[in-house]
């Protein structure tokens, strides 16, 4: 049986949008899941109970507050000075940003990542 493609996988999900503060700015302040993708591919999944505050924490936090601005910094600090702010900003509004409200957005993390393999989520649940 084929693997799940992402169409499948994500349905349910908002529409894909760039990940601009003011479409982060429009998210339900909902608990839900959330996914970035680069070029079509899930890169980062989260779960959150707010994902209006986690999406804008993402863009404008810091490394400390959003696992995903860290794993993006480190990615950018690859290529020359140390990563600001707003170079990550910068880099994750040329990605893709979906979500969908869920009563129990960590499970439905978990199952994403286990299927998508994300290369921005540092930790990758074990198979049961």
């Amino acid at each position: 049986m084929p693997a799940p493609s992402n169409h499948d996988l994500l349905s349910g999900f908002a529409p894909a949008l760039p990940y601009t503060r003011d479409v982060a700015a429009s998210a339900p302040q909902a608990s839900g899941v959330h996914v970035v993708l680069d070029g079509g591919v899930v890169i980062y999944v989260g779960h959150t109970r707010n994902l209006r505050t986690r999406l804008r924490q993402h863009l404008t936090g810091n490394r400390e507050s959003s696992v995903l601005h860290d794993q993006v910094g480190r990615e950018i600090d690859k290529l020359g000075p140390v990563a600001t702010s707003e170079d990550i900003a910068d880099w994750l509004g040329r990605c893709e940003v979906r979500w969908r409200t869920d009563e129990n957005p960590e499970a439905a993390k978990q199952a994403l990542v286990l299927a998508l393999r994300p290369r921005f989520n540092r930790q990758v649940p074990k198979l049961p």
